[in-house]
């Protein structure tokens, strides 16, 4: 196995194509710092860590824990906080701005645009004579679509993903191999990632002498614009009612959306966590991985749910809850530090009590 050179930094070439070089002007605009006061002609090829970054390269600082880089880095320039501009080596050129990780996002994006949709259909695709496909969209080899489809300008259908019958899909969407969406309704911008699933039968069902009887699951999946769904995530479509993804959610991988879940606008869905039918979750909630949401739940805008927490009640806005059953974190943390000092007292009870050992013992 051979590396090619620079294969260790961010963006090997093999998988990564990079935009520019562009001059530190184009890039302090992009990020929104202000412009350099000299220098600003001068090129840089691209991103890298503090560590490794060399004289045409972009970095960052957002951690204080790692403010000793700053006289170390042979960094050309630096996206940091405007108070720690004196620190940087003099050999670097700072980029201070208010929010330097957003910085960084917004340099790596400058660097490394998402590869635009190549046009066209793969002979091995196949598309229903009553789909409607966009000349300007991508659809990969083995791809399927179904009948009444309709894909917009731009967008791509990865390789063996499946379209089902009447599903719209918008604008410059991404859609990765291998996944399948049915009974949905996609805005524009929308990501989903391999092995997503999409408009699946509900979990619903009723129990009679002669067994379970499923129940009709009516509903669609409305999937709002710049969404993004993680590998290998499921979205029941509704029952009665619709499942609902808001717009700018990022739901991350392994997560089970049920059906009639509402979600709103950016959320944060962390992997592998549980949200059971008809929970609605306001906007701007973030559930940290593997929470877990009983159904029928109304979960505040701005809620954070931390991880493993099990969420059995409504939450309002702007708490924070942690364990299971989830509690305010504040309670969470007295609950551990009382459980804790009972442990010690009792190993103390416990070693006072026992006889002294002879020696040799």
């Amino acid at each position: 196995m051979t590396e090619t050179a620079g294969s260790s930094l961010p963006g090997d070439p093999r998988f990564f194509k990079r935009a520019g070089p562009f001059s530190l002007d184009i890039v302090a605009a992009a990020i929104g710092a202000p412009a350099p006061a000299s220098a600003g002609d001068r090129l840089f090829r691209g991103i890298a860590p503090l560590q490794s970054a060399g004289p045409d390269e972009i970095s960052f600082l957002d951690n204080r824990k790692y403010l000793g880089l700053l006289a170390e880095t042979r960094a050309g320039a630096v996206i940091l906080l405007p108070d720690l501009a004196d620190r940087l080596a003099s050999t670097s050129i700072a980029l201070p701005v208010a929010q330097p990780y957003l910085g960084w996002a917004k340099a790596g994006g400058l660097f490394h645009p998402l590869p635009p949709a190549t046009p066209g259909i793969h002979p091995t695709a196949i598309v229903d004579a009553t789909a409607t496909v966009d000349a300007t969209a991508e659809l990969g080899p083995y791809s399927i679509i179904g009948p009444r489809v309709e894909i917009g300008p731009r967008t791509i259908i990865g390789a063996h993903s499946v379209i089902g019958a009447g599903v719209t899909i918008g604008a410059d969407c991404r859609i990765a191999p291998h996944v399948t969406i049915g009974y949905a309704i996609i805005g524009d911008r929308v990501t989903l990632h391999p092995g997503v699933r999409i408009g699946q039968d509900g979990f619903g069902f009723a129990p009679s002498p002669e067994g379970l009887i499923s129940v009709a699951q009516l509903g669609r999946v409305l999937i709002r614009d710049d969404a993004d769904i993680g590998a290998n995530t499921t979205v029941d479509r509704g029952s009665a009612q619709d499942t609902i993804i808001g717009a700018g959610t990022r739901i991350d991988n392994q997560v089970q959306v049920g059906h009639n879940v509402q979600i709103g606008r950016c959320c944060i869905i962390v992997a592998q966590v549980g949200i059971s039918g008809s929970t609605i979750l306001e906007d701007f909630v973030v559930a940290a991985g593997q929470a877990a949401f009983s159904g029928h739940l109304r979960i505040g805008k701005g809620a954070r749910i931390g991880p493993q927490a099990g969420v059995m009640s409504n939450l309002e806005p702007g708490v924070e809850v942690l364990g299971s059953p989830a509690q305010p974190a504040k309670s969470f943390f007295r609950e551990v530090a009382a459980i804790r000092r009972f442990a010690r007292r009792d190993r103390m009870r416990h070693s006072e009590s026992k006889p002294d050992q002879p020696p040799g013992d």
